[in-house]
């Protein structure tokens, strides 16, 4: 009996020791991973390769292509009306064979020009009645547009094709066809450029970005208004 004691301790420290050691390269495994997420370019994570003109091109190989719905207010139409660009749409878009997505990206207002609007109006008036009602209009606005509490649905078509040579002009052609297909029931669309294709990418990608901004800075000075 006094024998196995030893030889009892000892095994249970190897066994304590195996514990130890696979505990401590699970954990360094999992920081090699997580540093190797960190080194990811944005470029990689959603998977986008190039953008040029009106198309963006990924790194599986594929061509992507975008179209913007313009949106139009339903409340203005007759139940009649109504029927109407339903049919319509539903008997242009039923010939397409080719699969497609339709987006729905939430974006917050943008408010700018409407605050540009009072700004001008503020500028303008003596009245100061009309110069507080402005001010505290501009205010409860501003303060919608920075909580984020006020969005706008932006729908988009997202046409794609297997990258190969020659692909832009057959890709641009059914874009242009799905453009005809919506403006046959009056509402316009169009084809995305570079720059608007940049600011979907990120409203899909960043929930937090606002997508007004052109990238382009300039000094402003501040305009004081006094009663």
């Amino acid at each position: 009996m006094d024998q196995l004691i030893p030889i009892i301790a000892i095994v249970i420290c190897i066994i304590a020791g195996a514990v130890a050691l696979f505990f401590i390269k699970r954990n360094k495994n999992k920081e090699q991973t997580e540093l190797s997420n960190a080194q990811i370019t944005a470029n990689e994570f959603i998977n986008v390769k190039d953008i040029k003109d009106r198309f963006l091109y990924t790194r599986d190989g594929q061509i992507i292509m975008y179209i913007k719905i313009n949106p139009i207010s339903i409340d203005l139409f007759s139940d009649i009306e109504k029927e109407q660009i339903c049919s319509s749409l539903t008997a242009e878009l039923s010939s397409i064979r080719k699969p497609f997505k339709f987006l729905a990206v939430s974006r917050p207002v943008d408010i700018s020009p409407l605050i540009n609007e009072y700004t001008q109006l503020l500028s303008e008036t003596n009245n100061q009645k009309q110069k507080e009602l402005l001010r505290n209009e501009m205010m409860v606005m501003s303060n919608y547009a920075i909580s984020g509490d006020v969005v706008e649905r932006q729908f988009y078509i997202m046409i794609w094709d297997k990258y190969h040579e020659h692909v832009e002009k057959d890709i641009l052609k059914e874009c242009r066809e799905f453009v005809s297909k919506f403006e046959s029931g009056n509402i316009r669309c169009e084809i995305l450029k570079e720059q608007e294709i940049v600011r979907l990418c990120n409203l899909v990608n960043n929930p937090a970005y606002v997508g007004l901004e052109d990238g382009e800075f300039g000094k402003t000075i501040a305009a004081i208004y006094r009663n």
